[in-house]
């Protein structure tokens, strides 16, 4: 059965689209730690991110650290952190937090944010990539 993301990707599930290439996606985290929580996908679904193939394992960094820079250009944070868990849908995803506090990273408090609210973050991280 297809994953949530891999529902995202076909169009199947509408997202708040940061970046797109052939091979990865990144869009907003609809229950964000903060604002501007992005999470960057292969195309290709892969469970566990080590079981990805090594081109596509450095893509998916290289392409998670270009959207990373663009989150810090336009999201006031001190650094923007990375997480990989994966526990939680079984399509490797990198998550992208903006980070105030080491309380962001812990994936307990979630920031609520209007339709309005993610539709202008993910245009302004997108006009940085």
């Amino acid at each position: 059965m297809a994953s949530v993301f891999t529902k995202i990707i076909k169009g199947e599930i509408p997202c708040y689209k940061v970046a797109e290439t052939d091979e990865f996606l990144a869009f907003l985290d609809v229950n964000p730690n903060s604002k501007g929580h992005t999470l960057c996908i292969p195309k290709k679904e892969v469970d566990k991110i080590f079981d990805l193939d090594e081109a596509t394992y450095n893509g998916l960094m290289q392409f998670s650290r270009q959207v990373a820079l663009a989150i810090e250009k336009v999201v006031p944070c001190k650094r923007v952190g990375m997480a990989v868990i994966g526990l939680e849908v079984p399509h490797t995803h990198v998550h992208l937090i903006p980070l105030h506090s080491m309380d962001d990273a812990q994936f307990i408090n979630k920031v609520k944010m209007t339709v309005e609210e993610f539709e202008n973050t993910a245009a302004a991280i997108k006009a940085q990539l």
